[in-house]
């Protein structure tokens, strides 16, 4: 469903984004993760037609997507980090300018638009300003709007930033039902527990490149550690060793016992 292949964004002499290679099928959470400033927001904003590489190509569905932007974006639904709301809109009226966008029929895009109100409990806050919601509510809103035209691709990053336990537990359970009904999405995170207990598949960028990608026990694999959870995997195989050895450490020592620094 996602093809990417030899992708490289460059900014001058820095190269955010060095060749990248990804095949992600349909149906599959892929997560991506990497320490800041590894190439992630790069690679969504390209993965999504907001800038155009230096090289490489990415195809959705078969489609080339900087040759086709316009029939690509039609399916794909984007959630990012830092949403941008109409405040002076009600949710309602939001969602419907959405589903404008995408020249949704009127009846299927309110059918669509009280399903995703109902199902995050925003329908009794419909009619309300945006600008009187919360920033849970308001992620509610853009993640609704991300899948109102229902996009075959939905690429996310940080979808649980300021959920509550219920909020974020209803959006894992939909991703998963959208996965299993064929929708592929690209999840970036920071929470290594969102990834480890969500995704099919994860890969690790850094410096613009992919140095390690698989199941959690394949990472586990690649960096030789048969035991501990993605944060530990994942310091080691960034190469920050230093610090996972400190982490482990910490963990050895227990209560009332000192470590390194601890004395």
């Amino acid at each position: 469903m996602i093809s990417i292949k030899g992708l490289t964004k460059k900014y001058d002499s820095v190269t955010a984004v060095d060749g990248l290679d990804l095949e992600i099928p349909r149906g599959e959470l892929f997560g991506f993760l990497g320490p800041n400033g590894a190439g992630k927001t790069t690679t969504i904003k390209l993965l999504v037609g907001l800038l155009k590489p230096t090289s490489g190509s990415i195809h959705i569905d078969g489609m080339d997507l900087f040759k086709n932007p316009l029939e690509v974006k039609k399916i794909i639904g984007y959630i990012p980090d830092r949403p941008f709301l109409y405040d002076k809109l009600t949710g309602w009226e939001y969602l419907e300018f959405v589903a404008g966008l995408y020249s949704m029929e009127i009846n299927v895009a309110h059918d669509r638009a009280e399903k995703f109100l109902n199902f995050f409990d925003l329908d009794g806050f419909a009619d309300e300003l945006i600008e009187g919601y919360s920033h849970g509510m308001k992620q509610k809103l853009i993640i609704s709007g991300a899948l109102i035209h229902n996009p075959t691709v939905l690429v996310v990053d940080e979808p649980l930033v300021g959920l509550d336990p219920k909020g974020a537990r209803q959006v894992k359970q939909l991703f998963q039902d959208l996965c299993a009904g064929g929708t592929t999405i690209f999840l970036s995170t920071h929470s290594l527990g969102v990834a480890e207990n969500m995704c099919h598949r994860v890969g690790i960028i850094q410096k613009g490149r992919i140095v390690a990608m698989g199941t959690v026990d394949q990472l586990r694999s690649q960096a030789k550690q048969e035991h501990g959870d993605l944060e530990e995997v994942f310091l080691k195989l960034t190469g920050d060793s230093d610090f996972a050895s400190l982490l482990d450490s910490l963990r050895s020592t227990g209560p009332g016992k000192e470590g390194p620094g601890l004395k």
